[in-house]
Formats: structure tokens, C-alpha cells, sequence
């Protein structure tokens, strides 16, 4: 066993000489001297260098977006613009909305003209937005109750699947 090692490690570094003849003529044209382990490294290197180039080329370049899982940045830059469009257009439209209710109240007389004012409805528009996620006893009686519901009815299921396999 010690032997065959010896001789595969002997042979990776013994000198062989590749050469390339013409066959008409056996004339020598190229001529490279050469051992097994500088044939296993070069190709070894050229893989990887291969490889390397191979995901370089595709990670920063447009053929990206023919992977599947991969969206184009342009979508993606386009999505983000529409959101925030989409995020000032509803504030604008509530702003809106509770500037008309107030011209309205003010139309109505339920509301003074001495006491309207655009800012301070703009302020009740931003109050407005704020909301209130607490619990309540209310949401939790609820929450408790269709639970309940639930088994019952996944019990009524089961037992119906049970009575149709036999």
C-alpha cells in the first residue's frame, strides 16, 4: 500500500513530453515538456477561473433577470415609485376629504366660520390617522368564541369523515 502511493506520487512528477507532429511530413511543430500534476493544475485553475467568469458575467450584467427568481431592477425601481405616489396620493385625498366634510359643516351652520379653519382640519386628519391597536375585553370575548366554533365544528368534521370510512 505504502508502494503504490510512492509510485502514483512518483508518477504525478515524472517529465513526459507532449508533441505535435505534421503527419505528412513528421515534421515536429509544437513541442511542451510536461508532468501530471502541472496538467491537473492548470486544469484545475482554468475550471475555476471558468466558473468565476461565468458567475461574474451573469450576477452583473442583464442576463440576470432570464434567471427565474430574479426581477429586473427596472420593475423593481418602478414598483417603489408607484408606492410612494400611491402612499401621498391617499394622504392628499383624506386631506381632502376632511377639508370638504368642514366646508360642508361650515355650509350646513353646523360649524362657525370663526371657528373653521383649514389648518386645524388638516391637524384632525393626522389625529385621524392614528390608530388604536389595543386589545379590548370586547375583541377578546370574540377571539374566545370563534375559537370555540372552530373545534366544534373541526369535531363535527371528523367525525363525519370517520362514519364515512366505515
Amino acid at each position: 500500500m505504502a508502494r503504490k502511493k510512492f509510485n502514483f506520487r512518483k508518477k504525478l512528477f515524472i517529465k513526459n513530453r507532449l508533441i505535435i507532429l505534421n503527419e505528412d511530413t513528421f515534421e515536429e511543430q509544437f513541442s511542451l515538456k510536461l508532468t501530471l500534476m502541472n496538467v491537473f493544475v492548470v486544469f484545475s485553475l482554468g475550471g475555476i477561473f471558468l466558473i468565476l467568469i461565468t458567475t461574474f458575467i451573469i450576477a452583473f450584467t442583464p442576463l440576470r433577470e432570464f434567471i427565474p427568481g430574479y426581477s429586473s431592477s427596472e420593475l423593481k425601481r418602478n414598483a417603489t415609485e408607484l408606492a410612494i405616489k400611491s402612499d401621498s396620493l391617499e394622504r392628499a385625498l383624506k386631506k381632502n376629504e376632511a377639508y370638504i366634510k368642514g366646508v360642508q359643516k361650515v355650509l350646513r351652520g353646523e360649524l362657525e366660520y370663526a371657528k373653521f379653519n383649514k389648518d386645524s382640519i388638516l391637524a384632525e386628519t393626522d389625529e385621524a390617522a392614528e390608530v388604536n391597536m389595543k386589545v379590548t375585553e370586547e375583541e377578546l370575548k370574540l377571539r374566545e368564541e370563534v375559537n370555540k366554533a372552530e373545534k366544534e365544528s373541526n369535531g363535527k368534521i371528523r367525525d363525519k369523515n370517520k362514519k364515512e370510512k366505515k
